[in-house]
């Protein structure tokens, strides 16, 4: 038997990430001056562990406040985590609304500030530019400043920017959610192209439709934890059936069914 041993894009082994919650800023002065501990301790992620070989198209899904956003952001380097390892084998690229974007600058002058922030030099950014502002759609609007846009134009900016930079792991953090329809097709035309060349990507997304239509594999999080993480054929029916069941739960319901699952974290 050939064992055929694929390389590994991402690694995550019991990555935590935690905040504190501080009722006012006397709580938070007092947690950095004095030994004594203020604040409430909330966990947006608790010992993930994670692997995603190259090539692999993931969906993350999970209710709200699962730490899907979260760990998206870990994985493309954004936000540290607390504690545990991990591994990113490549480039990264995190594509969410507004991701980055410098919202007093125009949109010409965020895509100079990106592309140098993440080291090419000014030649590669003239023959860049082009490229992405043609890919945007963005006409006119690309020299003025990104705070009169839409969410769906900043999303827009943000996918070209991304996607043109040509990164080995492609992390889309409901980007796609907003703007219109067609340019929506376009994108999903692209991260095609992207899956034949055997780019790694990550698609977080509320829309079932999509996660269907684009992923093979689904990692599931639930308050921070994995819930469950294999084919999509196998997991995405687990998941739409638990939230057939989660949304017609009460508020109350929701929040004893949240804390059974806190309560039951060994100590």
């Amino acid at each position: 038997m050939v064992v055929i041993k694929m390389e590994k894009a991402i690694v995550l082994n019991k990555v935590t990430k935690k905040y504190k919650l501080y009722s006012g800023n006397k709580e938070r002065i007092l947690d950095l001056i004095t030994p004594r501990s203020f604040g409430e301790d909330f966990f947006a992620l608790r010992n993930v562990n994670f692997e995603a070989d190259r090539g692999d198209i993931i969906g993350f899904v999970g209710i709200n406040g699962s730490g899907k956003s979260t760990l998206s952001s870990i994985i493309a380097g954004i936000v540290p985590e607390t504690s545990g390892t991990i591994e990113i084998n490549g480039k990264t690229a995190l594509i969410a609304v507004a991701a980055g974007l410098k919202e007093d600058l125009t949109g010409r002058d965020n895509i100079e500030l990106k592309l140098l922030m993440l080291g090419f030099n000014k030649h590669e950014i003239k023959k860049l530019e082009p490229d992405i502002i043609e890919f945007s759609e963005l006409g006119k609007f690309i020299d003025q400043p990104v705070k009169s846009y839409s969410s769906g134009m900043k999303s827009r900016l943000g996918f070209s920017i991304s996607v043109n930079v040509d990164p080995d792991i492609l992390i889309i953090d409901e980007a796609l959610s907003v703007g219109d329809n067609a340019f929506a097709e376009k994108s999903f035309e692209k991260m095609k192209e992207f899956k034949t060349r055997g780019k790694t990507m990550i698609f977080v997304s509320h829309s079932m439709g999509q996660v269907k239509k684009f992923c093979e594999k689904i990692l599931w999080l639930e308050f921070g934890m994995v819930k469950s993480y294999g084919e999509v054929g196998v997991v995405l029916p687990e998941y739409e059936k638990f939230m057939k069941e989660y949304k017609k739960m009460s508020k109350k319901e929701k929040d004893m069914y949240k804390q059974n699952v806190l309560s039951s974290i060994p100590l």
